[in-house]
């Protein structure tokens, strides 16, 4: 039996959780859908799936051959489209894996815009803090914020760098006093980013070169947009990018300090695989975001 039928057989099986749901899907019986999967099961060597009179669900070695034939199949449909798609119709899929405060506040509007300029492609926008695969979760492109990092299986494109600026509320400064040096962050209220390991630990470039201080950490949060707010109320110093800190910079809710220091420096960059780069849709995409992003962004016209 064709072996490709057999994968796309036992991925619907997967997906739908029955051989019935599956067989409707494809538009074959349940014979036919049984049957496939068998073969590929006989052609492997290996039971992929748990079959009862109520259910039917992967095997641990299942779903580990389920995540790659998935991506197997989304490899073929890319060379099937990159050499027969129509240029000025570009359609099909993009799953984007983007973190949270740059997704909702930036990247979901961008992506909406997006859809509204390319109404045959579906977008998905899944977003998380979490550094993920994207071969291995399934995601067609991953929008980051970190130091790139270079991997043969993925490509980057760099956007734009991402500034980061010491800030703190007037009221704040003017109750405790603006710090004039790094090593006075030591003494005063700080608030600081519960993801990192050394979140507590600020590592600051200036006049006489790098500088690590331990701050007071009197608030920590993994959510740059609640340290945010705890910096416009007054709570303390933080470091944040400008991507969240733009408007209430602009506003004057907070202002920054420590100017002669700088925060090393982050990358906004796209993460996708190779087999993604010959697709009309992935190269519209980027594209679309080096135009929306590139250059001075928008938040980014603070002091």
């Amino acid at each position: 039996m064709d072996k490709l039928a057999g994968l796309q057989a036992f991925i619907r099986v997967v997906e739908a959780g029955s051989f019935a749901a599956a067989a409707r899907d494809i538009g074959q019986s349940r014979s036919q859908v049984n049957r496939a999967v068998i073969a590929l099961e006989e052609d492997l060597g290996v039971q992929l799936l748990n079959r009862t009179t109520r259910q039917v669900a992967a095997t641990p070695s299942g779903r580990a051959f389920y995540d790659r034939a998935k991506s197997i199949l989304a490899d073929l449909r890319e060379a099937e489209e990159a050499i027969g798609e129509n240029r000025d119709t570009p359609s099909g899929d993009i799953r984007i894996n983007a973190p949270m405060s740059f997704g909702t506040l930036h990247l979901g509007p961008a992506l909406v815009e997006f859809a509204r300029r390319y109404p045959a492609i579906r977008v998905e926008l899944a977003l998380s803090d979490r550094f993920i695969d994207p071969v291995a979760d399934g995601f067609d492109m991953t929008v980051r914020i970190s130091q790139p990092t270079e991997t043969l299986a993925l490509i980057d494109h760099e956007i734009i760098p991402i500034r980061r600026v010491i800030c703190a509320s007037p009221d704040f400064l003017k109750r405790v006093g603006a710090p004039t040096d790094a090593k006075d962050l030591a003494r005063l209220p700080c608030l600081h980013y519960g993801n990192l390991p050394a979140g507590s630990t600020w590592k600051l470039k200036g006049p006489d070169g790098w500088v690590s201080v331990q701050v007071d950490g009197v608030f920590c949060c993994n959510n740059a947009e609640v340290l945010c707010d705890a910096a416009v109320a007054g709570l303390g110093i933080t470091p944040l990018p400008t991507f969240i800190a733009g408007p209430d910079l602009q506003t004057g809710r907070l202002v920054t300090i420590l100017q002669d220091y700088a925060m090393p420096e982050l990358m906004l960059y796209l993460l996708y695989p190779t087999s993604r780069q010959l697709s009309a849709r992935i190269r519209l995409l980027v594209d679309f975001l080096y135009e929306r992003f590139g250059g001075q962004p928008q938040w980014d016209l603070v002091g």
